[in-house]
């Protein structure tokens, strides 16, 4: 290895470990908004219970609507700035709306929250393109395991401070939302600036136009395959609470469901980079695909504890494999001077897609019970994997 390729490998290096560490602190408003804000909803609602979820459709909502604005601000300010920037946006507007009783100014509450998640959903970008292409997918995953502290500060945060403003309930766990920006912020600040705020030089052309890259059927499969997985897990995940306490759980044994579920997410993330490296990002994420099929197949044998919980942490497996994978595959689908456009645009896509799966989690629980949300894993991971053998056949074919 040359000077200059271990010198960029540890600034890479060093780069990717102050995103996972912000990833960790900043990423655990999302558990919280998981575990608390259907259960939020149900409370502030009437008899019908059909919109619980729509706190949660209104989080998804604040990623997609903020995927544009925070990848082209990043691209003005530099990796840095632009992440300081995007950790104003706190939970302090949903904590107000439990205060008030007022659901609808909690869904908007949780879509602030959101519009601030979309910054912290750019880390994974911003670590590879600051890394040596053999370095890529696992400056990806190292920033994604972070979640593991996600994994255990954001419920933890959940069961301590929930009653901390009573008798306003789950007021105190919105609340700690503010704390954690704080701290994200901290961390971010050790961000070289020059380093971060690196820019390419632009071709002349400014790079290819937008629909000629998504056309390309590897960029088209990868997006497929992280929708795919990211709404599985929202619709399944979202769902799950609510089906929990229906079946007489507590709440707390719901939050601790959702920890597992998060770890798992987050877990394998050490070494799904150097899986991807040896066996390429597609074959990952087939693998993803199979292990939600296998999740919804333990769904849908009962509903004891042991159930719930091995359902979520095979979720979250899934979407890990899925989602890192698929990732690995669309940055090896754009050029340096294009990733602000594709990068916005296949997160606007993908939360947007998120938000609708969030929104109907709701609705078909309530119409149809928990046993649906599996059933719908299993046509559309058949699906993914059906394109995915289709790209495998594809390149097959070229290389003879």
């Amino acid at each position: 290895m040359s000077v200059v390729t271990a010198a960029a490998q540890n600034e890479a290096r060093r780069t990717t470990y102050i995103l996972s560490a912000a990833q960790a602190v900043l990423g655990s408003a999302g558990p919280i908004c998981f575990a608390l804000g259907a259960l939020a909803g149900e409370y502030m609602l009437g008899p019908d219970k059909s919109l619980a979820t729509a706190p949660l459709t209104g989080y998804s909502v604040g990623l997609a609507v903020g995927a544009l604005p925070s990848a082209a601000l990043i691209r003005k300010l530099g990796h840095r700035d632009g992440f300081l920037v995007g950790t104003g946006v706190t939970g302090l507007v949903a904590t107000i709306a439990l205060f008030q009783s007022s659901f609808w100014l909690f869904v908007f509450g949780l879509l602030v929250i959101g519009a601030g998640a979309a910054f912290v959903q750019q880390f994974r970008f911003a670590a590879a393109d600051n890394a040596p292409p053999e370095f890529k997918a696992r400056a990806i995953s190292f920033v994604l395991a972070g979640g593991i502290i996600t994994a255990i500060l954001g419920p933890q945060v959940v069961i301590f401070t929930k009653d901390l403003l009573a008798p306003v309930p789950f007021a105190g766990a919105f609340a700690s939302i503010l704390g954690l920006v704080a701290l994200g912020a901290a961390i971010l600040f050790f961000l070289r600036p020059n380093h971060a705020t690196k820019t390419v030089e632009v071709a002349a052309d400014g790079g290819r136009p937008l629909a000629e890259i998504i056309s390309q059927p590897r960029f088209f499969i990868a997006l497929l395959c992280a929708v795919g997985s990211y709404t599985l897990m929202t619709f399944v995940m979202t769902g799950a609470p609510l089906a929990m306490v229906g079946c007489g759980l507590s709440s707390d044994e719901a939050t601790l469901g959702i920890s597992w579920h998060v770890m798992a997410m987050f877990g394998p993330s050490f070494f799904t980079g150097r899986l991807i490296h040896r066996f390429g990002a597609p074959a990952i994420v087939a693998i993803g695909f199979v292990l939600l099929i296998a999740c919804a197949v333990v769904a849908l044998s009962g509903i004891q504890l042991w159930q719930f919980w091995t359902t979520l942490i095979l979720l979250g497996l899934g979407w890990n494999f899925g989602f890192i994978g698929s990732t690995a595959m669309v940055t090896e689908s754009y050029r340096p001077e294009e990733k602000g456009t594709i990068q916005g645009f296949h997160d606007l896509v993908l939360f947007g897609a998120v938000a609708f799966a969030s929104l109907m989690s709701g609705a078909v629980y309530n119409a149809w019970g928990w046993n649906m949300l599996a059933w719908v894993v299993f046509p559309i991971s058949l699906l993914c994997l059906v394109a995915l053998g289709g790209l495998r056949m594809t390149a097959l074919r070229a290389a003879n």
